[in-house]
């Protein structure tokens, strides 16, 4: 089916427009995931436990590519929906430009102070040498990493959700294929996991650039320009909300990692790494539908449609309530099947494992309405109220909980601590979407 952003959304034209994104994130969630099984079968616990510890550092810088993504293409699609395609192609440019050049940078200065970052996160002496290494061979590639995410919201912007997909699916085999050959085959170990995801972010990040440069089918193509700091300034800030979250959810992962190390040891940070990565898998089908609404929202904010954004915001109301509900039942049945397929080696780690997940798993049901408000604000272009609701519910709240609740409760507080933050979130998200529903219309 085609679907146009100027079309009005009956849900299975939303289904077909948001399913491509959704599924791309699927995808991205996934072959994560393959690199943690890889590394945790054929490499050990320990490297396992130092990989995840690393991450969050990794992911602190790659929230660039978020930030780029979804603030350009709140900035792009109102544009197409005022009806200048040549400004928003010049927007586009400026801003694939500036997210490589930023990539660069931030890779480099990451890898001459890994090291230190890590010694001073509290890595254990076992866990130094992988986690700098595995760190290390990631940053080199972070603005493939930045430029892929951005891309892939983006293509979204252009009416190309399936080539977003596909990209998806090219790195994904990319890396699921590498770490069969490096680790199983060839016995690289972590050299190994890092190599095999930054080739599958060479993959996504780098055909599209190939594919803008060409003559092509999308609404967007690269052009002639000069950098303008006020559009990328309002881009940046738009999609300030995607790189507090980024940012936020990596501290508070290195603030889990600190807390997790004193109460349980590596077993502590290898039962979060599961976590992260099975929850990820969940939390990509919110992540996956807020970028494909985003611009459907943004357009017809640009084009003043409020009856089609009261329609859009009403529909994706619906489809969240259903789907978090779902998702929480069945992350607390998997629980102990998912424990056992990642660390079914240690009989203790993966009763811990599982004990985590299903507290953890609670916060499914509330995330998707925190996502999509915040989702919804930088669709707007109100980037400050979007930011605020990033940060209040993935560290404010969290950060405080992760510290706390531990106290109160004991070391099962600490898994209830996103929970908590999700709820604390959501309060603020219905304060805000009431407080500006006349002003953009949207309720």
């Amino acid at each position: 089916m085609q679907v146009q952003l100027s079309d009005h959304f009956t849900y299975r034209k939303l289904f077909a427009f948001v399913l491509p994104p959704i599924a791309m994130m699927l995808l991205t969630s996934v072959y994560t995931m393959v690199d943690g099984l890889f590394v945790s079968h054929f490499v050990g616990k320990t490297a396992f436990a130092a990989l995840n510890f690393v991450f969050p550092v990794v992911m602190l810088l790659g929230g660039l590519g978020f930030m780029f993504g979804t603030g350009g293409t709140a900035l792009v699609a109102k544009t197409l929906g005022q009806g200048a395609p040549r400004r928003a192609q010049r927007y586009f440019t400026q801003i694939i430009m500036l997210a490589a050049a930023l990539g660069a940078l931030l890779g480099g200065v990451g890898i001459i102070w890994l090291p230190e970052i890590c010694i001073l996160l509290g890595s254990t002496p076992e866990m130094q040498a992988d986690a700098v290494l595995y760190g290390r061979i990631m940053l080199g590639f972070l603005p493939c990493c930045v430029l892929q995410w951005t891309f892939q919201a983006l293509l979204i912007a252009a009416e190309k959700p399936r080539l977003a997909f596909w990209l998806s699916v090219a790195g994904g085999l990319t890396n699921i294929v590498c770490d069969a050959i490096f680790m199983a085959i060839f016995g690289w170990g972590i050299t190994g996991a890092a190599v095999a995801t930054g080739l599958s972010q060479v993959v996504a990040g780098l055909i599209p650039v190939v594919y803008f440069m060409l003559p092509n089918s999308s609404l967007l193509r690269f052009t002639r320009t000069t950098m303008q700091l006020r559009p990328m300034l309002r881009a940046c800030t738009n999609g300030a909300s995607e790189l507090v979250s980024g940012v936020s959810g990596s501290l508070v992962g290195m603030l889990y990692n600190y807390q997790l190390l004193r109460f349980y040891g590596e077993d502590g940070v290898a039962a979060y790494g599961v976590v992260m990565y099975v929850g990820f898998f969940f939390v990509a089908i919110f992540f996956g539908f807020d970028m494909g609404s985003t611009p459907l929202l943004a357009y017809n904010h640009g084009a003043e449609n409020h009856a089609e954004l009261k329609n859009l915001f009403r529909k994706s109301l619906l489809i969240v309530s259903i789907t978090g509900i779902f998702l929480a039942a069945l992350a607390v049945g998997l629980a102990r099947p998912l424990a056992s397929m990642f660390v079914g080696y240690s009989k203790e780690l993966t009763v811990l494992t599982a004990h985590a997940f299903c507290l953890f798993a609670i916060s499914f049901a509330l995330m998707g309405y925190n996502i999509c408000a915040s989702g919804l604000f930088t669709a707007m272009n109100n980037g400050l109220i979007s930011a605020a609701i990033s940060f209040i519910r993935t560290f404010a709240f969290q950060a405080v909980a992760v510290l706390t609740l531990p106290i109160l409760f004991g070391d099962s507080g600490i898994w209830w601590s996103a929970s908590v933050a999700e709820v604390g979130a959501l309060l603020f998200s219905i304060g805000f979407i009431l407080r500006y529903r006349k002003t953009y219309g949207y309720l």
